[in-house]
């Protein structure tokens, strides 16, 4: 059964937000991409704080030895992002010794919309949440949350509760 069959929200603080859309900002032209980390509370993901991980794609050579690009010419780290093994593995221990475990991932898309790509859904696991900002221009727009489903043939939008506002990917 997926997260969201389970009806489960998304719960960040506004500061968890601003944090997010602080790093798409500054990596624009390119995407941005970290880690969420918190704790499960019944049918929620809260959010304890966001761990913003380099985008490997800016190390082409050492990103094309882990994972090469399907297209090289076409593909770059304006459109695609890479998180290092070994920055993953910390992250995840440093967020265990303190009873925290990964949620989801967030990363940014450039000039396009908040949705999930085929390449997302392709690199993406069931379970966790994929929150998506969409930059404009430099200006962080439009922000999402995604979970893919146990089958891995789609994403499915999941409830963001940040705070004082709600945002719903069900809203088009």
């Amino acid at each position: 059964m997926a997260a969201n069959e389970l009806n489960m929200v998304l719960k960040l603080k506004p500061e968890h937000l601003d944090a997010i859309h602080g790093h798409a900002a500054a990596e624009y032209p390119n995407e941005c991409c970290g880690a969420l980390l918190g704790r499960l509370d019944g049918a929620s993901k809260q959010v304890a704080e966001v761990a913003p991980l380099s985008n490997l794609r800016h190390d082409a050579a050492r990103a094309e030895e882990l994972i090469p690009l399907m297209q090289p010419g076409r593909e770059s780290e304006r459109n695609r992002y890479l998180i290092d093994p070994g920055e993953q593995i910390r992250v995840e221990k440093d967020a265990r010794a303190r009873a925290l475990c990964v949620l989801g991932y967030y990363h940014s898309h450039p000039d396009h919309p908040a949705f999930p790509s085929e390449y997302d859904r392709e690199h993406a696991w069931p379970w966790y949440s994929y929150v998506i900002v969409s930059v404009e221009a430099g200006t962080p727009r439009d922000t999402r949350s995604w979970v893919l489903v146990d089958d891995r043939s789609r994403f499915d939008a999941e409830t963001v509760d940040c705070s004082a506002a709600m945002i719903s990917a069900r809203e088009a």
